[in-house]
């Protein structure tokens, strides 16, 4: 490469140098400037791997035995001391090296990612992963939330082919830009500019790392959506959540619904998310498999919208007696009626809103533009979920 170098320099400075006596053609000229850049390419190109070099140390030099003189000795090695005495920590067992990345806080294994390759690919392993993923965002990751992360890979990849194909066709037009010297250097310089930023893999680091940027809105549901606004007191409805971590809370994104264009609320605290229980989509009707088993006192949660134009949203309330039954748990026949009792006691005694009819075996979906449409029902198993929905009951009873 140095020997390129010797041979080449001398045919830039005639080039550059020359003094004609007659004014030169426009060819001539062009000619110069283009060996110009070009030697100032190769220096560019070359300045990296010289920078690569070191000096050898003597002290780690031994002479072969063939160059050794008569009558003396092998030479010793002289060695670092301090190299020797400092250790790794992938000198480790591999059970005390795992156990220590075990014990690292997330900020922590990205950290110890960044020094050196070895450990980027221990601390990448999804299993030091799984557990960061499931403390901190297991409560809103669902099924939705994971079909989300894989069509979010599969954008990103598509984009990255496509800005590959255009970074291909510039440097063709670079190539053949060297025709007209100038543009070629505007390229170069506008080229130079730009930073490419790493891709997302399908690993549970990129989806941890993804969650905490705010760069992925998962799907969730918000209980009392609105802060609390009165109209959506127990209920639980769907969006699209981003995160926050300058203040650890949550954007909520809406769908439109009738006139109203997409609403985004801000400040969505932690535990008024949860992931969505079934993978029925906002505007369709929940098909209910639990409608032949229902008794008085069972706790429910049950679509319902205003009108058609509306997305669903679940709403907590709970089996009643039928009026022609006085409530005695031993006498109670009304598991054997058609018709289905549903009591939402937040509202007052006498409310509208405070109790509704569905039918056992023909239901689908109920209701007028008046009273709202009711859809599927979910009957509520988990006491963890029943014991959500008292904390969230409202102070006041509502109208």
């Amino acid at each position: 490469m140095l020997f390129f170098l010797v041979s080449f320099f001398p045919f830039v400075v005639l080039l550059s140098k020359s003094l004609p006596l007659e004014p030169l053609p426009q060819w001539a000229s062009e000619t110069r400037l283009v060996s110009i850049l070009l030697f100032q390419e190769v220096l560019s190109f070359l300045a990296p791997l010289l920078e690569r070099c070191r000096p050898v140390r003597a002290g780690n030099l031994t002479l072969p035995s063939s160059m050794m003189s008569p009558g003396k000795g092998r030479p010793h090695r002289v060695e670092n001391v301090e190299e020797l005495a400092e250790m790794s920590v992938l000198d480790l067992p591999e059970l005390a090296l795992d156990c220590i990345l075990g014990r690292l806080s997330p900020a922590g294994l990205c950290n110890m990612a960044a020094v050196c390759s070895s450990l980027k690919e221990r601390c990448r392993s999804d299993h030091l992963w799984e557990k960061h993923m499931k403390e901190k965002w297991g409560r809103v990751i669902g099924n939705a939330a994971r079909r989300e992360w894989k069509l979010y890979l599969a954008s990103t990849r598509d984009s990255a082919v496509g800005a590959a194909d255009i970074n291909r066709s510039k440097k063709w037009n670079g190539v053949l830009s060297c025709l007209w010297p100038i543009s070629w250097l505007n390229f170069r310089i506008d080229s130079g500019n730009k930073h490419k930023s790493p891709l997302p893999d399908d690993s549970i680091m990129s989806w941890y790392r993804s969650l905490e940027s705010g760069k992925l809105w998962l799907p969730a549901q918000v209980y009392n959506r609105e802060h609390g606004h009165a109209g959506f007191m127990l209920s639980c409805y769907d969006a699209e959540v981003s995160y926050d971590c300058s203040t650890d809370t949550f954007h909520a994104r809406y769908p439109p619904h009738g006139r109203r264009m997409m609403i985004i609320e801000e400040g969505v605290q932690w535990d008024m998310l949860r992931a969505p229980p079934v993978d029925t989509p906002a505007y369709d009707v929940h098909i209910s498999d639990c409608l032949s088993d229902l008794r008085a006192g069972d706790h429910i949660e049950i679509q319902w919208r205003r009108n058609k134009e509306f997305p669903y949203g679940w709403w907590y309330g709970v089996i009643g007696h039928l009026e022609s039954c006085d409530g005695n748990e031993l006498l109670c026949h009304c598991h054997l009626s058609d018709t289905v009792i549903l009591e939402f006691n937040q509202y007052t005694p006498g409310s509208r809103w405070r109790r509704a009819s569905i039918n056992r075996k023909a239901h689908r979906e109920e209701g007028n533009e008046t009273d709202g449409f009711y859809g599927g029902i979910r009957k509520l198993q988990s006491k963890d979920e029943i014991s959500k929905w008292r904390q969230l009951w409202p102070k006041d009873v509502l109208v």
